[in-house]
């Protein structure tokens, strides 16, 4: 029998079954491709956040190693790649073999310690100010992988302009109080004897950092700033009360407090090369060098004006000097006698403050290949050292001493008014950038103010004391009872000696303001006081220019060793591609 086969009556599903198991198919298949996706985005996006911050590190570490060569090296700033970019303006003498200093897709990276190769940096330096300001800038790349990023950041030498008041010693100067003091901190003897030691009296007001390497004498002095002080005790507060005082008032918590001993320079000598015309590589605007005693009166145009009767030449070259430099006349004066016009003339010459630069006053040198030598017993054209009627002591021509006056008696070498010392005398309106530095003795012999408190900065620097002017008769009277006080505006430095008031105990004066810093080897009286109150001389006034915690006066002394410190840091626009290209 033969069986039929009859066909099958379709129902409604069927011919579906095929096409849903590909689509079924084909959407688990786009969910495990989509999943794989964001787990492999997710994966290059963690990858490249830790990159961008890694290159940020990387960025940072560029700027401690190039703090730590400036701190190895307190001349590192010589060195860096003048092709860079960001060091357009700037002058170097070489690389110093360094591999951050790469340029360009052929030049170096350096390699951030402890990545194996996986972090580098390279940096630009930007020194075209540190001669005038003493900062720095840095801009600083940092890379790993194919990411980079830049920061800037602005760099300021430690020193003794960090702060308003800094002593060495809080001991009077020997040479000028006639002791036979052996200068010693008074945490490191059990005795100073025939020290004088100075104290803050109780009318004082310290607005501004301090810091002495010494231990604090504080008669109810109030200090409206951080003070710091090489006295560390074991236990009780870091300072001393002397019997019958108050304790000192503090507006900062905490303070005083342990600060470790600043060295200072044993002279400014090295300042005077800035006036050199032939170093163009280390001192490429030479300043100005003038002779003997030297009168300088600012005036509130931007001008000064200064009598220097034994200057022959106010730029030299050689060291030791031998030969006349090429700076023209217009920038430091004319030398020479005339009845007017010159720097010897009786009124001297008035000529712009040199523009963000050094002015230094030299003693009259006793080489006779100097260009600004005169022999023994011979003077400038017109000039010599005669007393004014009725004073004493020793005369510089110039008004010093005064009519009546009695000159200070120094057991230094170079007496008070000395005919042919390195003296400076100044006052006045000013208005610009320098600093005056001098061989002996600086005196500041009038108010000496800014114009302008943002933009003009003045330092002074003596080898020797910075006086304050203050003569007496030969009774020992004021010759100058104002009771008005006087205003400094200025960084001051002495090098080896102090910043005093003449005379301070000759009658009260008013207050002594200062606008800016004070640095010194020995405390310096201001006044005498008893109990803490001041009697005579002057009641301090001292207020810190907080912009010499970023920038320096013009050429200004730095400590014999130093740290530099960041002042700002900011990010940038990446400096260079991974393939080491500048980016436009």
């Amino acid at each position: 029998m033969i069986s039929k086969l009859v066909p099958r009556r379709p129902g409604s599903e069927d011919g579906l079954a095929l096409p849903m198991v590909l689509i079924i198919g084909m959407v688990l298949l786009l969910l495990v491709s989509v999943m794989a996706a964001s787990t492999l985005s997710g994966t290059v996006k963690s990858a490249g956040d830790s990159n961008w911050n890694a290159a940020m590190s990387a960025a940072y570490a560029g700027i401690e190693d190039y703090q730590a060569k400036l701190a190895n090296d307190n001349t590192y700033q010589q060195y860096g790649n003048s092709t860079a970019p960001f060091s357009a303006g700037s002058t170097f003498t070489g690389t110093n073999g360094n591999p951050a200093f790469g340029v360009g897709p052929l030049g170096s990276w350096a390699t951030v310690p402890g990545s194996a190769g996986a972090a580098m940096y390279r940096y630009e330096v930007d020194n075209s100010k540190y001669s005038q300001i003493g900062t720095l800038r840095l801009r600083s790349t940092g890379m790993v992988g194919t990411t980079t990023r830049s920061i800037v950041a602005d760099l300021k030498q430690s020193g003794f302009i960090d702060f308003l008041y800094f002593t060495d010693y809080e001991i009077q100067d020997p040479a000028t109080s006639s002791t036979l003091c052996t200068p010693a901190y008074a945490w490191a003897v059990s005795s100073r004897p025939n020290c004088t030691t100075i104290q803050f009296a109780s009318n004082d007001v310290i607005n501004g950092p301090v810091h002495s390497n010494d231990t604090l004498q504080i008669c109810g002095t109030t200090f409206n700033g951080i003070v710091t002080t090489g006295y560390n005790p074991s236990s009780g507060i870091d300072y001393v009360i002397p019997n019958g005082c108050a304790a000192g008032t503090f507006a900062i918590s905490g303070y005083p407090r342990y600060g470790p001993v600043v060295p200072m320079p044993a002279t400014n000598t090295q300042m005077k090369q800035e006036t050199r015309t032939d170093l163009p590589a280390t001192v490429a605007r030479p300043g100005c060098l003038y002779t003997g005693p030297t009168t300088i009166t600012f005036n509130s145009d931007g001008t000064m004006t200064v009598r220097s009767p034994w200057t022959r030449a106010t730029n030299v070259t050689g060291d030791p000097p031998s030969g006349v430099g090429v700076n023209p006349t217009t920038t430091c004066g004319t030398p020479g006698y005339a009845s007017t016009g010159k720097l010897g003339s009786p009124a001297g010459q008035t000529i712009p403050v040199p523009a963000n630069n050094l002015i230094f006053v030299q003693t009259v040198p006793t080489s006779s290949t100097d260009p600004n030598y005169y022999a023994s017993g011979t003077f400038p054209t017109s000039f010599t050292c005669s007393n004014a009627s009725g004073s004493s002591g020793t005369s510089n021509g110039l008004g010093y001493p005064m009519a009546n006056e009695k000159a200070p008696s120094s057991s230094t070498s170079a007496p008070s008014y000395g005919c042919r010392n390195g003296d400076v005398f100044v006052q006045g309106t000013f208005h610009g950038a320098a600093t005056i530095a001098a061989d002996n003795y600086v005196y500041v012999v009038g108010n000496l103010k800014w114009v302008d408190n943002q933009a003009d900065m003045l330092g002074l620097v003596g080898q020797n004391a910075v006086w304050v002017y203050n003569p007496v008769n030969s009774s020992g009277s004021l010759l100058d009872s104002s009771q008005s006080g006087l205003e400094i505006d200025a960084a001051i430095l002495s090098v080896a000696h102090t910043f005093q008031v003449q005379n301070y105990t000759a009658g009260k004066k008013g207050t002594l303001t200062v606008n800016g810093a004070i640095a010194q080897k020995f405390r310096g009286p201001v006044a005498q006081s008893s109990g803490g109150t001041v009697s005579t001389g002057y009641v301090k006034n001292y207020q810190y220019d907080s912009r010499l915690a970023y920038e320096a006066p013009p050429k200004f002394l730095s400590p014999v060793s130093t740290t530099y410190g960041t002042t700002a840091v900011v990010e940038v626009k990446t400096a260079f591609n991974a393939d080491g290209s500048v980016i436009p």
